[in-house]
């Protein structure tokens, strides 16, 4: 799966390691229904430090689909609310 960090670029991820992040976006779905700004925080730096971690930067020439999309390190919690869906930012 490609995955787009917004403002960064895309990273090449195995699907293999959803499961991994999906544990980190449930727990980012949570701080940002409940209002948890610093918990929030914490948490979204070290979602897009797992998924940097895992993948493989895609070439910056490279015009890929992505198959997910997240918010930049900067993003705000209400930016963020606003890409949530049911599942949180990651399907499954």
């Amino acid at each position: 799966m490609i995955v787009r960090i917004m403002g960064e670029g895309q990273v090449k991820l195995a699907d293999s390691h959803v499961t991994e992040l999906n544990e980190l976006d449930d727990v980012l779905l949570a701080e940002v229904e409940s209002g948890d700004g610093p918990g929030f925080r914490v948490t979204l730096h070290a979602l897009l430090d797992k998924v940097r971690e895992l993948g493989t930067p895609v070439p910056d020439d490279s015009l890929e689909p992505s198959g997910l999309i997240l918010p930049s390190p900067d993003a705000t919690l209400e930016e963020v609310r606003a890409m949530l869906s049911d599942d949180g930012l990651i399907p499954g």
